[in-house]
């Protein structure tokens, strides 16, 4: 029995959670493996009921868990709440509170979806990305933080700030990968301007030393940024900071066609990882059964390849979803031309029904 804690969150985040419930609890029948999902809240609807984003008793059922899997947190409604109990700041504090330090974001461009993409199907079809973005320092973390007045002005200011055990620790995760790849990693920083970044790139040159079988290449984030649209399949393995893994990601989800196809993992050395989509709660789309649940069935698969390690399992889940998109079965946001336009349950079903 695998004890997880789910935490749906806000907007769409709990409609999505349900399918991805419903296709692991297929794959687990078939594998003999029974999971026991354990719900608590995250986000806005945690403010409402407990004065806080991310309520002390979440973190305790996180931290008492095989894993946790996430939906996705915020709602315009809470715009005009304090930075400090806006729900965001849960995904910063629970990540924290659970030393996730290490954010696996693959990109993949399956062959049934390259007519999805925004971009030509030759720049597009057989791209293929595990994108590691550092998740616990730089600008999100860095102190001091804040805005204070300067002259009579305000001034908000953030410290981007990296420790080298910092970058060794995601270097070494970066390695890891690229070994089990393509044996290719692509460090992005921004040497030729930042401190940190020069930093950054002199210990990824030293862990380097470690993988001599990995071929190491470096990119500045604006050219990286630029590459990702004009030739993406260049790229296998690509190890960044927090900023900008966070952007680049987003990006390269746009090469498969939607946010709503990518999911991530967030692993921690020292216990339990967090699965989640990269895409946000969509509070527009909330009820109206239109929002695409194979990211987070994806997190779902991720979760069961690196918590689990039933690596049989991820498969069968990535090739249910390739069989569903295959028959022609598309939520709104991957629809085109020619093909049936299905909800976020019957997306669920359907794949579930593929295991």
């Amino acid at each position: 029995m695998y004890n997880i804690t789910v935490v749906a969150g806000d907007g769409t985040g709990p409609e999505v959670m349900a399918e991805a419930k419903k296709v692991l609890n297929k794959t687990g029948d078939v594998f003999g493996k029974k999971f026991q999902f354990n719900d608590y809240l995250i986000g806005g609807i945690a403010y409402e009921k407990f004065g806080t984003p991310l309520p002390d008793v979440t973190i305790k059922a996180a931290k008492d868990s095989d894993a946790v899997m996430l939906g996705a947190v915020g709602d315009w409604k809470y715009d005009t709440l304090p930075p400090e109990v806006r729900p965001e700041r849960a995904l910063l504090g629970i990540r924290k509170e659970l030393n996730l330090f290490a954010n696996l974001r693959p990109a993949i461009v399956w062959e049934e979806l390259v007519s999805s993409s925004p971009l030509k199907p030759e720049i597009v079809s057989g791209v293929d990305i595990m994108i590691i973005r550092e998740l616990t320092g730089d600008v999100y973390f860095g102190e001091p933080k804040g805005v204070e007045i300067r002259n009579g002005k305000k001034v908000g200011f953030n410290n981007m700030i990296y420790t080298e055990d910092e970058i060794r620790r995601i270097a070494h995760v970066a390695f890891k990968t690229a070994m089990v790849r393509d044996k290719k990693l692509c460090s992005v920083d921004k040497a030729n301007v930042l401190d940190v970044s020069r930093l950054w790139r002199e210990i990824v040159i030293e862990v380097s030393k470690e993988y001599p079988e990995v071929e190491l290449s470096h990119m500045y984030v604006d050219a990286a940024s630029m590459q990702l649209v004009r030739a993406p399949k260049q790229f296998s393995t690509i190890v960044t900071g927090n900023i900008f893994g966070d952007i680049l990601s987003d990006e390269a989800s746009m090469l498969a066609g939607s946010l709503g196809l990518l999911p991530s993992a967030s692993l921690s050395d020292t216990g339990v990882s967090l699965y989640e989509p990269i895409h946000g709660s969509a509070p527009d789309l909330t009820g109206q059964d239109v929002v695409n649940p194979i990211a987070t069935i994806l997190s779902g698969a991720m979760m069961l390849k690196y918590s689990f390690k039933m690596d049989e399992a991820y498969t069968k889940i990535e090739n249910a979803i390739k069989d569903v998109l295959k028959e022609g079965y598309r939520t709104k946001d991957i629809m085109s031309e020619g093909k049936i336009l299905v909800g976020t349950k019957k997306m669920g079903d359907l794949i579930a029904s593929k295991i």
